[in-house]
Order: structure tokens, then sequence, then C-alpha cells
């Protein structure tokens, strides 16, 4: 079972109603959140603890009642502290394709030219929006299709009336150009994160010097390319050692490291815990 994924291409909800709830706590797989993109919109709401988010780059910090919109496309990823947080993805696309107005409206302000901006703190209107839709869709009450629906349009026309969007500058094509390249190295890392792969290599997926690639990838991620490389090992190593009962070695040599001793340094360096201990900790979580 693969929770991890760079490109995310899962259908969500249903073909006539496309949205889907995640509900992420310490026992989920994916907990951590490792840099992925989507073609579809999302929101995230903290319900406690402390949630930092990377947005091609830019980094907001989310508390309780916080939430975050995230737009189709960007290359995200998240680190919790004591963090429990939910997750709504859904494409606003199908939802405005049979309303011409509304469809045409959302294109002309918000289409190719601006973008959502992305924080709503607690108690903000378009906080307080988020949260219904949360509410509604987990609650599943008779009719919440249209109340979740009425939702995201009210929410696009606050965005709209009180201009909660900055217009795509220069600078933010550059960034989005860069973002692109870095996709194509993530979508590498996703499929050979177990082979040896070098800094050239990754370097040559992006089609940059590797100097100047070092660069940008930290400037999207945060990380050096071979320190990201190694924690998404650590993250599928994670993922392995809940959902299946091979030996620490096996998970290690499945993960790209050849050297177990080498493999419980790097996970204690990411996790604060042993391999064997994370296991044991984890499933009593799930099992709690």
């Amino acid at each position: 079972m693969k929770y991890l994924a760079c490109h995310e291409e899962k259908v969500r909800g249903t073909f006539d109603f496309p949205i889907e709830l995640y509900y992420v706590d310490y026992a989920n797989p994916r907990y951590e959140m490792p840099f992925h993109w989507h073609i579809e919109c999302e929101f995230v709401l903290v319900l406690n603890g402390v949630l930092t988010l990377s947005l091609d780059g830019e980094s907001i910090v989310l508390t309780n009642g916080d939430c975050a919109f995230i737009n189709g496309g960007v290359i995200h990823g998240g680190i919790p502290q004591n963090c429990i947080y939910k997750c709504v993805v859904f494409d606003m696309e199908r939802f405005l394709q049979d309303n011409i107005i509304c469809r045409q409206k959302f294109s002309l302000v918000l289409g190719h030219n601006a973008n959502i901006q992305n924080k709503f703190e607690k108690g903000s209107y378009c906080a307080n929006i988020i949260d219904a839709v949360f509410e509604a869709i987990d609650k599943e009450q008779d009719g919440y299709e249209f109340i979740t629906t009425g939702l995201l349009f009210e929410f696009i026309g606050i965005v709209i009336q009180q201009k909660l969007y900055k217009q795509v500058t220069d600078a933010s094509l550059k960034t989005e150009k860069r973002a692109s390249q870095m996709k194509n190295v993530l979508r590498r890392i996703r499929n050979d994160y177990f082979l040896p792969l070098t800094l050239d290599d990754l370097a040559l997926e992006a089609n940059m010097a590797p100097k100047y690639f070092c660069r940008v990838f930290h400037q999207v991620t945060g990380h050096t390319p071979i320190d990201y490389l190694n924690y998404y090992r650590i993250e599928c190593a994670a993922e392995l050692l809940c959902s299946t009962f091979d030996n620490v070695t096996e998970i290690a040599l499945s993960c790209g490291f050849n050297e177990l001793s080498y493999f419980i340094k790097t996970f204690k360096r990411y996790k604060n815990i042993t391999p064997n201990a994370y296991r044991k900790v984890r499933r009593r979580a799930i099992d709690f």
C-alpha cells in the first residue's frame, strides 16, 4: 500500500461531486506531507498544533483554527508539530462547468492572471466558510451537496469581492517556471528513490547545471536535493514499517540504503527515533 506520491492523480469524490475529505493525525501514514502537487484546489484546516506549509517555496504557519487555500498545480508540503489537521481536495473547474456566468467571472478575475491568497486566520470570514465546508462534508447530512457547493461559490465570491488575491507578476511567472522544472525532479525521486541517484542525475531532470539546480531546488522546497532524496526515502521506509512485517534490513535495502547502520543513523536524524522503536510507537497509535 503506497501513500506517497509527488503527482497525485487520484479521482476525488465522485464524477458528479468531485470533492474529498482527509483527516490527518499522528497515526496517518501521511502525517508528514512530502512535496507533491495535484490539479485540484485544496483547503487545509488545523484542528490543533502547528502546521508549517511550503507552497512553491513560500512558507506559511498555521495554528489552531487557521485555514489555507492551495491553488491547483502548486508544489506543496507540510511539517506538522503535535498537529491534527484536515484537508479537502476539490476540482473547482468541475463545480463551475455548468454555470456560465460564474465560470466566466472566475476565469476573468482568477484565471491565469491572479492567485488566491494562501492563509486565512481563525475567525476571518473565509476561514469560517472553509470551516463550514469541512463540517458539511464530514457530517454528510441530507442536502450537504447543496450546502457544500453553495459554500464553495460563497468563498470564491468573497475572494473576488474583497480582492483576496494577488496579480501574477513576472517574478511569479519565473517562480512557476522553476516549479515546473522541479516537478520533473520530484517525479524522478518518487519513481526511482530506491536507486543510487546522484546530484547530476537530478540536475539533468531539471535541465540545469548542478550548482544552479541546487539553489533553485532549495528555493522551492527548503531542502538540498540529496537531503530531500534521503527525507523521501525515510518517509517511504516509515510507511513500510507501519504497513508491512518486513524486517528493518529489507526495508532499508528496498528504500535505497545499502548500509543498515547508515539507514538507522539517517532515520534517527529525520524521525528522532530508531526504526524499530518507530514501528512499535506507530502501531500502538494505529491500534488505539
